[in-house]
This record gives C-alpha cells, structure tokens and sequence, in this order.
C-alpha cells in the first residue's frame, strides 16, 4: 500500500507537468518521495481555485483540504496524498502551519483580484510560494539554517513574480491582475491596456521595472546561499536555474508576453537539472 501510496504522488507530480520534476528526480529517496508528495498536495489545493470542477464551491472545497490536513496530522487522513503524508511526516516534522498558509494564499483568489502595493502582492506570494520553500527546507534537512530561511523566502517570492509575468495574459483572460495598482499607475499604464493585450512603451518600461524586481530576489537566493547548504539545496538551485531562464525568455521576447508563450522545452530543463547537480557535487 506504502508504494501505491508514494506512486499515486509521483504519478500527480509527473502528469502536472512542472519544470520541477527533473530536480526532484535528482534527490535520494526518501526526500524524492517526500516532495513528491508536499507537490502533489500543493498542486491539488491550488487547482481548486484555478483549475475548478464544474459545480464545485470552491470555498467548501478549500474547507475540506484544511479538515484533511488535520485529519492526516491527527492520525486519520483518507485523501491518498495526505496518507502518504501521514508517511512522510515521520522522517520530515513539516510544521502544519505551513500547509495551512499555503491554503490561506490560495484561498485570496477567492476574494481579491487585485493588489494596490507591493507589500500586498509580496504577502500573497508568501503565502503561496515562500511558504513552499520553507515546507522543502524541513525535507532538505535545513531547518535550522537562517541563510537557507531567507534563501526559501526570496525564492518563492522570485518563482512567482515570474510566474506573474509570464502569465499575464492569462490572468487577465481570468480577471485578475497581479501586478500592483501603484505600478500601473506609475507607469502610465491602465488595467484596460493590460485586458486589451497593448503593447506600448508604457508597458515595456513597467515590465523593465516588474523584471528587474524578480531579478533582485534572485540574486538575493544567490547571495545568501552558504557553501554547508548548497549540496543540500541542490534541487532548489536547479528551480531558481530554471526560473531565472524563464526570466531572462521574458526580457529577451522584448517582454510581449501577450504573444510569445515563454516555455522552456523539456531537452533544457533536463540540461539545467544535470548542470546544477554537477556544480552542487563540484563545490560542496
């Protein structure tokens, strides 16, 4: 049943279609398995909202993952992920908190479809990114390292700018708006442009801004990465490689992003994955 369980995960992770699969096939076993897992469940609780069922209360549903969450930490999961993570919680102690505010992220697209500042928007990316990041430092067996904290948290808030970025379209396509009001407004540039699709001088100057912003959470991740943490961080190094080229796609496309779609082929990743293994290895 414990390989059916771990399986059911791995098969979850691999039919999503994220570029993190090739790290995660790099790792040891038992936190292969483990982040198989911690994705798997991520990825169901955030297709609630972005990927609905038909007729679903997306609210209910959201309540019932919370009740699951505490059923599996309580001893009595029924979901196959959460059995498995009932698992996976005896080798990696991953604070219940986090899975909770990852639920609280999500649960913000319920209710809000724009962000006035920043900080607002840096909150939300918390919650929905950061908060990831600090649930895989349990399972790289980093914990307890400030450096890797701050490296967790710069990451996720640096995965989903970009994802910000690249999917401005279909955002828009969904009525939400990610980037901040008070840049829009800086910028010159209205949510009637964005929804229109227009590609003006305005926008290149605020995407200019908006990418140079997630560059600098980049470049925070590689500054405070320590040598003692950087073998273990292997597979996050291979995430910040990989999202750093989609960047780079964004600025390189001249950042229309409204007719470009900004994808990494599967043959780049895989060469990502293996190059950033090779350096962990080198310089550990």
């Amino acid at each position: 049943m414990k390989d059916a369980l771990a399986d059911y995960c791995r098969q979850r992770t691999r039919q999503s279609g994220t570029s993190f699969y090739y790290a995660f096939r790099l790792l040891p076993a038992p936190q292969r398995d483990a982040i198989y897992t911690v994705y798997s469940l991520c990825r169901e609780i955030d297709d609630v909202v972005d990927r609905p069922e038909a007729g679903t209360d997306e609210r209910a549903a959201l309540r019932s993952w919370r009740h699951e969450l505490d059923s599996c930490y309580n001893g009595t999961p029924t979901h196959p992920i959460t059995r498995n993570l009932q698992r996976v919680l005896r080798t990696f102690p991953i604070p219940r908190q986090y899975f909770h505010q990852l639920i609280d992220g999500v649960e913000m697209d319920l209710h809000r479809a724009r962000y006035d500042t920043f900080q607002e928007l840096y909150d939300y990316c918390y919650r929905v990114a950061s908060v990831i990041g600090l649930i895989c430092l349990e399972i790289f067996h980093c914990r307890h390292s400030p450096a890797a904290r701050r490296y967790a948290v710069n990451l996720g808030i640096a995965f989903q700018l970009t994802n910000i970025l690249r999917d401005l379209a279909v955002d828009a396509g969904r009525g939400r708006i990610y980037l901040p009001a008070e840049d829009l407004q800086r910028f010159g540039y209205s949510e009637e442009d964005l929804f229109a699709h227009r590609l003006s001088p305005s926008f290149v100057e605020m995407m200019r801004f908006q990418c140079g912003r997630a560059g600098n959470f980049f470049l925070s991740c590689r500054e405070s990465i320590s040598r003692e943490d950087r073998s273990r961080l292997f597979a996050a190094e291979v995430m910040r490689n990989t999202y750093e080229k989609v960047l780079k796609k964004i600025e390189k496309c001249r950042f229309d992003v409204f007719r470009n779609q900004v994808r990494l082929p599967g043959r780049e990743k895989i060469w990502i994955a293996g190059r950033t293994w090779l350096s962990s290895r080198v310089f550990s």
